[in-house]
């Protein structure tokens, strides 16, 4: 049983540090923003693009110009655009993907594989619910299978590396909570297992 728990927070923690990975097109744009001397008042606003984090500094250079401090995601450094710059890869993003990237607000071909995972977790989520009435329906009673702690404890991690990479800070708080008390919840039907068969010797 613990083994079991110990290979979902080792497949966890690979996927978290998977996400931070992704392909960086902000390699070929801009220059790196310690270069660049700024000035005044900076304003902040969110912006999803490949590789960056999502929020993205507008400040003035020290003469005068506007420029866009993009923050990267891992160890790439921040990169500052110009204007035309920002403009050209905001643009190329929104309008270089196809219908799929539109309807699942990815700007990557990566990103597919990070939707999958979360239309995968939310599949197996959905799933424990029909498992459990299939099988309270079969007993004629109210049952809460293992397979129903089992299928919210993975359908549960893969929605939290999703959210994680999505940077939704809504669903890692959903998901996080409930992720301990599917553990549990499989610790105690572990404990209880191991006294029956101990009765039973």
């Amino acid at each position: 049983m613990r083994s079991r728990i110990f290979r979902v927070v080792l497949l966890t923690l690979f996927l978290c540090l998977a996400a931070r990975g992704a392909d960086d097109p902000l390699d070929a744009v801009g220059r790196p923003a310690d270069e660049v001397a700024t000035t005044g008042p900076v304003t902040r606003f969110k912006v999803e693009l490949p590789g960056a984090k999502d929020n993205v500094k507008l400040a003035r250079t020290t003469d005068g110009r506007p420029v866009f401090i993009v923050k990267r995601l891992g160890a790439g450094t921040d990169r500052a655009l110009t204007p035309d710059e920002f403009a050209d890869l905001l643009y190329s993003q929104r309008t270089g993907g196809g219908w799929l990237e539109t309807l699942f607000n990815i700007t990557s071909p990566a990103g597919v594989a990070w939707v999958v995972i979360g239309l995968g977790g939310q599949i197996l989520f959905t799933g424990r619910m029909l498992v459990q009435w299939l099988v309270s329906e079969k007993s004629g009673k109210s049952v809460v299978p293992v397979s129903f702690w089992w299928m919210s404890l993975i359908g549960a991690t893969m929605l939290l590396v999703y959210f994680i990479w999505r940077r939704d800070i809504v669903g890692i708080l959903g998901q996080a909570t409930g992720w301990f008390i599917y553990i549990r919840n499989l610790v105690l039907i572990g404990k209880a297992r191991k006294a029956a068969r101990a009765h039973l010797r």
